[in-house]
């Protein structure tokens, strides 16, 4: 599929913002990279400004993943509870690692140099960050298995969520995952951590089992 001038302008300029930092990367820069003449004002006839140009980056990758989020969960709710929950867990997980290294390039720009523009990170914060750790306690909510468990979920969602950021971001920043634990090792262990809210419920079963037994 061809990219449309802006298109390319926008997937360049982030491309180069990730590597080189915003301050760092000229508009020549970036219409060189856009297949633009450099220095010749292409990029003005799409932008006002190098910041018009960051801002739009973060306002559609933001609409993007919120987009995308939703088709996630239809799909994994699509597996049903006929499968097992190991393997929904496993989905969710997987699904989640690819979608932050989908976005590697805006999360280096994101903590790198958006501090300076707070506009931008609430756009990334509420369209791309909040709703990625929503998606996980909505999913949680929505299976069966959890149904019955008295748990702080936005909190549950927030520690399984940021570990699967952390994990990413640890990898993309020093070279190598977390523990040198690969993605199998993290997804499974992941998955078992996730099984083990399970048992929140069970001291109270059992003793109910007990009960009626005696």
């Amino acid at each position: 599929m061809t990219r449309s001038t802006r298109e390319r302008i926008i997937d360049e300029s982030l491309r180069l913002f990730a590597q080189h930092g915003y301050s760092a990367t000229s508009v020549a820069e970036i219409e060189a990279a856009a297949g633009l003449s450099p220095g010749a004002g292409g990029l003005y006839r799409h932008f006002r400004s190098k910041y018009d140009v960051l801002a739009a980056a973060m306002n559609e990758h933001a609409a993007r993943t919120r987009s995308q989020i939703t088709e996630a969960l239809v799909g994994v709710q699509a597996l049903g509870a006929s499968v097992p929950v190991e393997e929904r867990l496993e989905h969710v997980c997987r699904a989640g690692l690819a979608k932050v290294r989908e976005e590697s390039r805006l999360t280096r720009v994101f903590f790198r140099d958006l501090s300076q523009f707070p506009e931008l990170v609430a756009v990334v914060r509420d369209g791309l960050l909040q709703p990625m750790f929503e998606a996980i306690t909505t999913w949680f909510r929505s299976q069966p298995e959890y149904a019955d468990a008295d748990l702080d979920w936005p909190a549950i969602g927030a520690v399984l969520g940021g570990a699967v950021v952390y994990y990413r971001l640890f990898q993309e920043t020093v070279g190598e995952p977390p523990g040198r634990a690969d993605r199998d090792r993290f997804v499974a262990s992941w998955v078992r951590l996730s099984l083990g809210l399970l048992s929140a419920e069970r001291p109270a079963a059992a003793a109910e089992v007990a009960e009626a037994a005696g």
